[in-house]
């Protein structure tokens, strides 16, 4: 087995939700310490971390605590940018490997820097008998989402067979759709397994009624 990917000086986004392998993330960017760190990543088309905010919120505001983050995110590639005016950034990224941070610091201007170690990805796992219910489930409720899309909007694409019988990546797409506290999606999301973390999806979609 190969070593895990280390990256230095990774700029880092925090955020007051979490970003899963596979998953989608719209951001209006507006920090003076984002704008420059966006249009870098951009144009070297390299990935910055989205990283959860264990304290603190998304925007500095004086006398608000200050930030701490969790130690697991993940990378995210810029799909999309667009400036509809100055000083505004609006991305649409999507989310690849998770990622464990070894080191931070903060520089002067407020920009978050890490080095971190890519975490391996989900090994395949197929969705177990008694669980496939939330893989048919997760099926209803994308398509009548595509089905209620705006006409301004492409709509999202049908998930292939194969991911529907995948344990990562239902797990993770529910985990994007439900009402998650924050703590819950971050720790489900840093789980190596990813049949325990459908398991605990399923658990949840049990006491809302979701499944019978």
């Amino acid at each position: 087995m190969s070593d895990p990917l280390t990256l230095t000086s990774l700029p880092l986004f925090p955020l007051s939700t979490v970003l899963y392998p596979g998953g989608t993330l719209d951001l209006r960017v507006f920090e003076v310490r984002y704008l420059d760190m966006v249009r870098r990543c951009h144009d070297a088309g390299a990935p910055f971390g989205v990283v959860a905010l264990a304290q603190g919120d998304e925007v500095r505001r004086p006398g608000r605590p200050d930030e701490r983050l969790h130690d697991v995110g993940t990378l995210a590639a810029i799909e999309r940018l667009q400036a509809p005016q100055a000083g505004l950034l609006l991305l649409r990224c999507s989310g690849s490997q998770r990622f464990r941070i070894t080191a931070r610091k903060r520089l002067p201007h407020g920009l978050w820097v890490a080095d971190v170690q890519e975490l391996p990805a989900d090994a395949p796992v197929a969705v177990p008998p008694d669980l496939r219910g939330a893989a048919a489930a997760l099926q209803q409720l994308l398509t009548s989402l595509r089905e209620r899309s705006d006409a301004g909007h492409a709509p999202a694409p049908i998930p292939a067979e194969a991911l529907l019988s995948d344990c990562g990546w239902v797990a993770n797409r529910w985990c994007e759709l439900l009402p998650l506290p924050l703590e819950l999606r971050q720790r489900l999301m840093a789980l190596d397994n990813p049949l325990v973390r459908l398991e605990l999806v399923g658990d949840v979609l049990e006491r809302t009624g979701i499944l019978r």
